[in-house]
């Protein structure tokens, strides 16, 4: 039995909450999950797993050995590092989680530039819509927008994005432009996910206002949001990044300038134990001072 590989297919079904799972997480069957776990505890003469219609719980041994092993593999990868020279140069996979919107639109334009003064480095960017735990998935730097949960994360503030109010010239010569946030009452609306039921806030000189368009159109991402607005079918409210571009050409306006939404802070957070690898010191280092700029652009164009 290689205990290394056992250690770590144990781990990633608990991370993910059951052996189904797991394998699913592995890329490997769900039997050679399940065997492999199985050995683990003839091996070390206990259960480890109390394995239930919904998910799996630790007992109180699987718990101690699940926090022991991912020491120890922590520390193996340490070892490979050092072995390897990433923490005497920039060098070696990187691996970068962010938002897939946000990436496409805002990071990936200077990504090419930091690999050409980086020829060492190797980047595997993870494009997601979902929360994702470094320490647990192997990641070295997230770029997360939103308020950051209390974590052992370290955490650098690189700016924030705004929330902007949208619509086509056509739209506005159809329906009129809202002055105020009651005014969206008598127009359509484009919404999209978590923002279907949700109220648009907005404040000035100290009052919150919060208010509606009638739901015409609802989409399930932030760029088809943008081409409905586009088509003329509502009025629409999303991040600066998302309509840079048109806002630039004047394909759509933006509405309600005097009444601010709250803006939305972004951070590149990293986990640090012991010495930084160069890699992840040496994006960050480049990242930083690029991205605060560039949000500072987008948010003096929606300013």
């Amino acid at each position: 039995m290689d205990r290394l590989d056992a250690m770590q297919v144990l781990i990633t079904a608990v991370d993910e909450g059951s052996l189904s799972a797991g394998s699913r997480k592995l890329d490997a069957p769900l039997t050679s999950v399940s065997r492999k776990v199985a050995e683990l505890e003839r091996h070390l003469g206990t259960k480890l797993l109390i394995r239930t219609s919904r998910n799996l719980q630790l007992t109180d041994a699987g718990r101690d050995y699940v926090d022991a092993a991912r020491a120890i593999l922590a520390q193996i990868e340490v070892a490979e590092r050092r072995a390897s020279g990433e923490y005497d140069e920039p060098r070696g996979e990187l691996t970068v989680t962010l938002p897939v919107e946000f990436g496409r639109l805002v990071a990936l334009p200077f990504v090419t530039s930091f690999l050409n003064d980086h020829p060492e480095i190797y980047l595997d960017l993870l494009s997601v819509d979902r929360f994702v735990p470094l320490v647990e998935e192997r990641v070295d730097v997230g770029i997360r927008l939103g308020n950051l949960a209390d974590s052992s994360l370290y955490a650098v503030k690189v700016g924030e994005v705004s929330v902007l109010t949208c619509a086509s010239p056509a739209y506005l010569t159809r329906r009129g432009r809202p002055c105020h946030p009651d005014d969206l009452a008598n127009h359509d609306g484009i919404t999209f996910n978590a923002l279907k039921e949700s109220l648009w806030a907005y404040e000035s000189r100290g009052s919150r206002f919060e208010a509606n368009p009638r739901p015409r159109v609802h989409v399930n991402n932030a760029s088809a949001a943008a081409t409905a607005a586009l088509r003329d079918l509502g009025i629409v409210q999303l991040l600066n990044y998302h309509v840079a571009n048109e806002l630039r050409s004047g394909s759509l306006v933006r509405l309600l300038e005097n009444y601010e939404s709250p803006s939305i802070p972004v951070h590149l957070v990293y986990h640090r134990q012991g010495l930084m690898p160069r890699k992840v010191r040496s994006f960050l280092d480049w990242t930083v001072p690029r991205l605060r700029q560039r949000l500072k652009e987008l948010r003096e164009l929606g300013s």
